[in-house]
């Protein structure tokens, strides 16, 4: 549930209630699952309600509002002030589409792709199934923040499920990666579904900014690593046996 201007939104709503719709706040404090009607809120008392809601937050309350409790006309309107955050991003790798799901599935070496992961510790792997803790580098506070995330590939479809185990300040991390030819190359995708806590430092808005400006640096570092690693499998492919080389495949 969002936080708005320091205080929850059960607060606002209840204070709403209150002041505006003649609520007894201390009826509604001995029963805090009652819905507004068992709380003696009158469709007058709902309109007025939904009226001080749409110009407070510019949020309109269904008409059944009054099957509702405050805790839950809060949540509702605190997921239309600060919707669940839904980032899309991407990038066309210059490689392989074989190379380019080895290299990026390896998440024992992520701190080799990646340059926010310090440390990648893999806790069990059970089939295409892997969970594992991240650990970021410091940030400017100085701050490690670590991680549990679980990930299943799907090398059939060329997709990835994964999520956060341990959430931190998200209630949930859901992200999607995807992986498709594209014009002698291959185009990976990331989609991530998450909701902040309340008490988390940022709120949705915030958080997908936050992710959208991560992932095109990272995406950008993924994508020269991948490209280098390429042009040297490439090299190396090409490269003329050498005369100890010749030598044993003749004895072979």
């Amino acid at each position: 549930m969002t936080v708005t201007h320091g205080r929850p939104m059960t607060a606002e709503i209840t204070d709403i209630l209150v002041a505006h719709c003649g609520l007894d706040a201390d009826a509604a404090a001995r029963a805090p699952a009652a819905s507004l009607e068992e709380l003696g809120m009158d469709s007058l008392a709902l309109l007025e309600l939904s009226a001080v809601v749409a110009d407070r937050w510019q949020v309109r309350i269904p008409e059944q509002s009054g099957q509702l409790s405050i805790p839950a006309v809060a949540d509702l309107v605190a997921r239309r002030v600060d919707p669940p955050g839904h980032t899309e991003n991407g990038v066309l790798i210059d490689a392989p589409l074989d190379l380019v799901w080895e290299v990026t599935n390896d998440v024992a070496n992520w701190t080799e792709l990646f340059t926010e992961y310090a440390v990648v510790e893999i806790l069990h792997r059970e089939g295409d199934t892997v969970r594992f803790r991240l650990t970021m580098h410091p940030d400017e506070n100085g701050v490690a923040w670590s991680w549990v995330s679980e990930r299943t590939a799907d090398p059939v479809s060329r997709q990835v499920r994964a999520h956060r185990v341990e959430t931190g300040p998200f209630e949930y991390m859901r992200i999607h990666w995807s992986y498709t030819e594209e014009g002698g190359g291959t185009r990976m995708n990331w989609v991530q579904d998450f909701s902040m806590k309340p008490t988390a430092p940022v709120d949705n808005a915030a958080m997908t900014d936050r992710i959208n400006a991560n992932s095109g640096i990272q995406l950008t570092v993924i994508k020269d690593r991948v490209e280098r690693i390429a042009r040297q499998r490439a090299d190396e492919q090409s490269r003329p046996a050498t005369k100890d080389e010749t030598t044993e495949v003749g004895d072979e």
